[in-house]
Formats: C-alpha cells, structure tokens, sequence
C-alpha cells in the first residue's frame, strides 16, 4: 500500500533527492512549506495524513496517517495559513503529462538546457520544476529561495537557461532576465512590457501548474468558457481528487473560479477571480485590469484594487498604493486620469489609500481581501 511521505525540508539538493526517494519507493509525496512556523506545518500533518515525515533527522513513521491510492505522486497544499488546508491529489500520469506537455512547448532538451529552482517546492510553481526534471531528466539546479545574485549565478556561471518565476521575483531580477533562454512567469497577472524571453502561464495547483502558455493552452488541454464567463479547463494533468476525496471537477472539466473569454485570436484572456470582481454603478470593474494601469504612474512601486462599499455607487474603487518614493504619493487625480484614459469612468479609483507594504502570500500573490484591513498612511476619498 502506497503511503503518503511529508517532506519536511528547505529548497536545495536534499530536497530533491528526497522527493525522488519518495517517488520512486512508489509513494506520494507532501512537500511542507518552510516558510510556516512548526505549529502551522504540524497543522498540515494532522490535516493531510501522511504517515512518515522525512526531515533532517531521517524518515519518522506517523501512527495517524492514512494511505493514498496507487498511482499517486503529489498532495499539494493550497492553503495551510488561514482556514482550513485543502490537500491537491496528482497522479503519476497527471506529473508525467504535465512535464512532457510543459517541455515540448518550452523546447526543453536536457542535454542543452538546465532548471533553476528558486520558488518554494511546496508551491506548485517551484515543485513543478523538480518534477520536470526528474520526469524528463533535465539537470535543476535547486536553491533555497530567491536571491538575485544566486539565481543570476545559476545562469551566468552555472548553466541555467530555464527559470520559473512570479512577478515578484521577476521584478526583483531586473536586467538579468536576459541572463535566461526563457522564463516562465505564473502566479498572478503579468506586469506590462515584458522581456521577449518571458512567457506568461495560467494554472493553478489543481492543474497541475501552468496549462496555458501566453494564452494558448498545452498539447492535450481544452479551454471552454461556462456560466457567469467562468473558465473551465480539461486535460490529462488535472488533479484526481482532494485529499478529502471530493473532486472538484464536472464531467472531468474543472471549473477555475476565475473569469475570462477568448480573444479573436483564439487565446485565452483571464479577467480575475469572480468574487474580486467590483461593480460600480451597475458596471463590472476587474481589479487586476485596473492595477495593470495604475503601475504605469512613476510613483507607484505597488498597487492592489478592491471593492468598498458605498451608498451611491453600490461599489467604489479603492486604490491601495505604495509610491515608490517613500514620503511622496501620487494624487488620486493622477490615478483617475489613468485610469479613465486607458479603461473608462466606471474603472476610475474613487478612493485612495497609501500604505507601506501590501499583503501577500509566500510566492507573491496579492491577498485582495486583506486590503481593507490595512492600516491607512494617508486616505482620499472623491
């Protein structure tokens, strides 16, 4: 009977010989996010069942766990901070699938190139990387996390022509994107005027990681748009269940949570998340289209756009900025100008608030609903 293997360890070499002990033993393996203190990963533990945790101190059987099916690779974490976590089942077939689909269309050839992993491997966007290499033996070089002169060593100096990323880090690279054949930037939407070498990617832990590449879906992946302009996806990589058994999928199409349509060209376009979307005065506003206009300011390093509440409007839009040069602050003028130019009255913020930091999770992604709660540096209301 197949078990389920925590593994308990920071990025790097050990993790991946670990991870591949693990599959190949024929279990599945639960990487544990280091960045949660050891009262949230043990939160993980009792809410997923594995039934070994392998760490620095070796393998340690667990009498609580239970089995996973034969066949199994991965239980994925989607969420461990806040709630309760939910555990993505991937198969062997679903891993195998994912990373000959990924590297045909990226044209991987392990013999040329090399992977940096620099996202954490219990996300998918970092565990994704290992698996290609291990599926397809392409070399990866694994690092502890992002470290820009790391990660532009691993280029420079190593042989790294492959990198995942988010556009935190990508942000954070600056001019050694250059550095990469290609880089391959999920988890949020893309900032503007991306380098030739970058390709965007939509997925999510449930698929397994990206299944869209710069809107065009993977050899095997279907794209159809549902009620409410929902985008529901269908392949080979999708996951098999939640660790609780239910499967979130519909006649074996999984509905995202996220809206979208497909342009004239056929590629996928992705509006947001469903319940991000804000209406004001009777007209849908997405936030991350607003945000994406916002950055071009010279004055915003960071930018996240939500929904308050308001008696004439029903919705307002809220701005929450951090300029980029502190003591200093665009003018809601400024970013309603933007706005209004680039996407129309109803997109135009009608409140502004300065903050120091916005709230995100471990791989960048921005946390909207926290937006409210943060405390206010200075406020604007039109």
């Amino acid at each position: 009977m197949p078990r389920l293997v925590a593994i308990d360890l920071p990025g790097g070499p050990d993790f991946l010989d670990a991870l591949r002990r693990v599959l190949d033993a024929g279990d599945a393996a639960l990487p544990l996010d280091q960045r949660l203190p050891a009262a949230g990963r043990q939160r993980l533990v009792v809410a997923l069942g594995p039934s070994a945790v392998l760490d620095g101190g070796g393998e340690h059987t667990l009498a609580t766990g239970w089995p996973v099916e034969d066949g199994d690779a991965l239980v994925v974490a989607t969420s461990g901070t806040t709630g309760s976590p939910k555990g993505v089942v991937l198969t062997r077939d679903a891993v195998v699938a994912s990373a000959l689909a990924t590297s045909a269309r990226l044209g991987a050839d392990r013999a040329r190139d090399r992977w940096c992993c620099c996202l954490p491997p219990a996300h998918v966007g970092g565990l994704s990387v290992l698996t290609r290499s291990i599926v397809t033996g392409t070399p990866a070089e694994v690092l502890p996390g992002f470290d820009r002169d790391e990660v532009l060593a691993a280029a420079t100096a190593r042989g790294a022509t492959l990198v995942s990323l988010v556009p935190t880090t990508l942000g954070r690279l600056g001019d050694g994107v250059a550095a990469f054949r290609t880089i391959v930037l999920g988890g949020s939407a893309p900032p503007d005027g991306l380098a030739p070498n970058v390709v965007t990617t939509y997925g999510m832990t449930e698929t397994g990681s990206g299944v869209v590449y710069d809107g065009v879906p993977l050899d095997g992946v279907e794209i159809r748009i549902g009620a409410c302009d929902e985008i529901e996806l269908r392949g080979p990589m999708l996951l098999r269940a939640y660790r609780d058994g239910t499967d979130p999928r519909r006649g074996g199409w999984l509905p995202t949570g996220d809206a979208g349509g497909l342009g004239d060209d056929g590629r996928l376009l992705v509006h947001g998340r469903l319940g991000d979307l804000v209406v004001s005065g009777g007209e849908n506003v997405w936030p991350e289209q607003v945000e994406a206009v916002l950055r071009r300011h010279d004055n915003v390093a960071e930018v996240g756009v939500g929904g308050v509440a308001d008696p004439e409007w029903g919705e307002r839009v809220a701005a929450y900025v951090v300029p980029a040069r502190p003591g200093s602050a665009p003018s809601l003028e400024e970013l309603r100008e933007l706005a209004l130019d680039a996407l129309g009255p109803w997109a135009a913020p009608r409140e502004l608030v300065v903050v120091a930091a916005l709230p995100r999770t471990a791989i960048g992604k921005l946390r909207r609903q926290d937006l409210e709660r943060l405390p206010a540096l200075h406020r604007v209301v039109r």
